[in-house]
């Protein structure tokens, strides 16, 4: 039987710490899903929901973008995915009721993990101007409501319209349809806070910016490099991928600051073998600094063009020299600044050892299918994009792109965040795009850039924006800067977020406010026509269908879809050509005016009707074209930068525990890094700590430092002494967003630099 949600909010004043652990998975991570998945749904429903997550009949998990194998196990899905579809499907109900005892004031007070913990959202709500409650308000009121605040906006462009990566394709291109339609490019997305550096890097060197691998290439490859990436926890289930690489002969090179119990071993929870024993995973671990994998693979390059140049290697194949003089441009400005790496710059920059680098040198060598798999550890700094630029460059170098078991593997979070950028949900839409939405819905789009995450936060301070309406997703707490973000939200008019689960974004509300229920990926979507599924894009670029089976969690919700095309109806009335009724009573024809206007999905109806889905063309992997500027993939040569630190300081990293998704807290626990029953600890190398006089379970502030003057402080974190890169810490958001001046972004992406930033650490007064 489920149990009940929590009634007050734990107590995380003294967490337990302990060694943290060495291997991922196994028989641990069994019992936690299936205690976890017991408290939200039962034992019936658990075992029901568990085996159709990530089946070709059954519907998508709602956590990570990892792609499905072709032959897929019973049990598909990792231990965090089960804790999304377990809080997805979960028994619990936030009700009117619920509203009626707790004012928006109390439950603004309350923990993330206390306000997700509550259950479904199971009526539209509404907070009137000056009310202390939500009260319950029909659907056609709730639509009336925002239509009469978009009609009072001086220009559509007083409107944002954001995305979370949970959003089906369907109901993403109707989202941003209905927005460019209303007439703004307002699109901001969560991508803007991940994987933004990624399409802006690969977009300028190999023309598309997605990556350019399949699991087959994973299982072919010679040599993975994984950096900055923490599959453990927030993509457990490529530790299988890995793990059958390995089987296959590959090394894998692990670049981080944190020594990660899923990248050392990984215990398959699906062999008995695994269960026991498990299998190694990192060949060689680099223990880098924050913010320096620049530099170092700067210095790699450097050291592959010497042993090109070199007597004993001409000849040797160190460099593809007919890949690079057929299908590359730049490359003579790029071996002249990567011949000027300097050795002591690099070993500052890194911290690394001149033997640790020689040794990962030796492998990229000795490797003819290298793929380069990375996260926000390299999205998140001021200097992200050239050092992406510099990943490809070391590809590029070796003709590591558009062949078997080779290439770019940047891997995305959220389930769907790859699909809605594809479907259009862009603040900064190529002509292209618009010219085929023009054409085919007979409207003139918009053509100037919108707003992304972090302008849309400053247009919302500054009184340029006034409506914020969010596809899913929590915007307050996965955004920088956490006072700034949450006085910018209260300047609004109106805000609206449409939503399974109650989280802080509903609670720091503009003048009035919606809470609008969806139905859910677990759930069986009934229209007009008949049952309905959804599509997604995975992290490989693999379109699939996804079928909920479970019964709606009230008869209240509508479907993301439907709550598109019924506010597009009712805001843009009888001046509006394009069949929203039509598109809420069958997604079919939804997905043929996708198949009409982005390419790929020719035929898309027929096409997804393949269990397995189908792929989408990538010319870099598929036929070695590259639509870039110059025709060719193009190398590059920024400047090496890395970030300097000033004396008694350390550079924090924020990161998730293994409790965690992107900002749903499903327990206060991060069982691998050996942390329990609490969130605010800050993880210190011990010797930086000795000197900055830090004893273990003392209490720190933690203090940011910016150009801006201004004090940002994150209270009472408990120091864990813990073994990072020296000179670096570590503590989860969203409680050190806080920290992150919303002007620390990275150059050209403009994603918040949440992996380098400068703090100082003071007594705390709870101490």
């Amino acid at each position: 039987m489920a149990s009940k949600p929590p009634k007050s909010d734990p107590v995380q004043d003294a967490p337990q710490v302990t060694e943290p652990k060495h291997a991922a998975a196994g028989l641990p991570a069994i019992g936690h899903t299936l205690r976890i998945a017991q408290q939200q749904m039962g034992v019936r429903r658990t075992a029901l929901t568990l085996l159709r997550v990530n089946q070709k009949d059954g519907f998508d998990c709602p956590g990570c973008a990892w792609p499905e194998p072709e032959h897929r196990h019973a049990a598909e899905f990792c231990e965090n995915g089960a804790k999304a579809v377990a809080e997805e499907a979960t028994l619990r109900r936030v009700t009117p009721d619920f509203f009626a005892a707790h004012s928006v004031a109390d439950l603004a007070t309350r923990s993330g993990y206390w306000l997700g913990q509550q259950g479904r959202l199971t009526h539209p709500m509404y907070l009137a101007e000056g009310a202390d409650h939500y009260e319950p308000v029909p659907w056609e009121r709730a639509f009336d409501i925002v239509a009469e605040e978009l009609a009072a906006l001086g220009s559509p462009d007083e409107a944002l319209f954001y995305t979370s990566g949970r959003t089906s394709n369907e109901a993403a291109f109707l989202y941003q349809l209905f927005a460019r339609e209303l007439g703004t490019n307002n699109l901001p997305d969560c991508s803007n806070m991940c994987h933004e550096s990624s399409g802006s890097a690969l977009s300028e060197t190999i023309g598309i910016g997605k990556g350019s691998v399949s699991l087959d290439d994973l299982y072919k490859a010679d040599l993975i490099i994984v950096a900055g990436q923490n599959p453990g926890t927030n993509h457990p289930r490529m530790l299988s991928a890995l793990e059958k690489a390995k089987s296959n002969g590959a090394k894998i090179i692990t670049v981080n600051p944190l020594p990660e119990a899923g990248l050392g071993r990984f215990k398959n929870p699906q062999t008995p073998q695994g269960m026991i024993k498990g299998a190694a995973l990192t060949d060689l671990f680099l223990q880098i600094r924050l913010g320096g994998d620049q530099a170092l693979f700067r210095l790699l390059n450097k050291l592959i063009l010497a042993e090109s140049d070199s007597a004993s290697g001409a000849g040797s194949g160190a460099v593809d020299e007919e890949f690079i003089a057929e299908h590359t441009h730049g490359y003579e400005e790029f071996a002249a600044a990567a011949r000027a790496a300097d050795w002591d710059e690099t070993l500052t920059a890194t911290g690394l050892t001149r033997e640790k680098i020689d040794e990962a040198l030796r492998m990229v060598l000795a490797s003819q299918r290298t793929i380069v798999c990375w996260a926000m550890g390299l999205t998140q700094h001021k200097h992200a994009v050239p050092t992406i630029r510099e990943v490809v460059n070391l590809l590029l170098l070796r003709g590591n792109i558009g062949r078997p078991g080779a290439g770019v593997c940047p891997v995305r979070g959220h389930s769907n965040v790859q699909g809605d950028r594809t479907m259009g949900i862009f603040e900064r839409p190529a002509p292209a795009f618009l010219d085929a939405l023009e054409k085919e819905f007979g409207f003139a789009p918009p053509r100037g850039h919108g707003y992304d995450v972090v302008r849309a936060i400053g247009a919302l301070r500054d009184g340029e924006a006034k409506v914020f309406f969010a596809m899913g997703g929590n915007f307050v707490a996965a955004s920088p800067d956490t006072e700034v973000t949450e006085a910018a939200m209260r300047r609004a008019r109106l805000t609206v977020h449409v939503s399974t689960k109650l989280n802080r974004s509903h609670v720091i509300t503009g003048a009035r406010a919606l809470i609008l229920p969806t139905l859910g990926r677990t759930e069986r979507d009934l229209q007009g026509s008949g049952e309905q599924f959804v599509t997604v894009e995975d992290s490989m670029g693999m379109v699939h269908a996804s079928r909920g089976r479970l019964e709606p969690a009230s008869g209240q919700l509508l479907s993301e879809p439907a709550i598109v095309a019924r506010l597009a109806r009712r805001v843009l009335g009888d001046d509006s050509r394009t069949p929203w009724e039509e598109f809420e009573k069958d997604y079919a024809t939804i997905r043929d005016r996708i198949a009409r206007v982005i390419p790929g999905f020719e035929d898309f109806n027929a096409r997804v009707a393949n269990p397995a889905g189908f792929a989408l063309p990538h010319a870099p992997r598929d036929e070695r074209r590259f639509p870039t500027a110059t025709g060719k993939a193009n190398f590059t040569a920024a400047p090496v930068e890395y970030p300097k630190l000033p004396e008694g300081r350390l550079l924090l990293q924020t990161l998730r525990s293994h409790d965690q998704y992107n900002t749903t807290i499903y327990g206060l626990d991060d069982r691998y890094r050996g942390i329990k029953n609490g969130r605010r600890v800050v993880l210190v190398n011990p010797e930086d700590a000795r000197e900055l006089k830090l004893a273990d379970g003392s209490y720190v502030d933690l203090v940011s430092e910016w150009k801006d003057g201004v004090e940002r402080r994150a209270p009472g974190f408990r120091v864990v002494h813990y073994p990072t890169a020296l000179g670096c810490a570590a503590a989860y958001y969203p409680e050190t967003n806080v920290l992150v001046p919303l002007d620390a972004t990275a150059d050209t992406s403009n994603t918040p630099a949440s992996k380098s930033v400068v703090v100082r650490l003071e007594q705390s007064a709870t101490d």
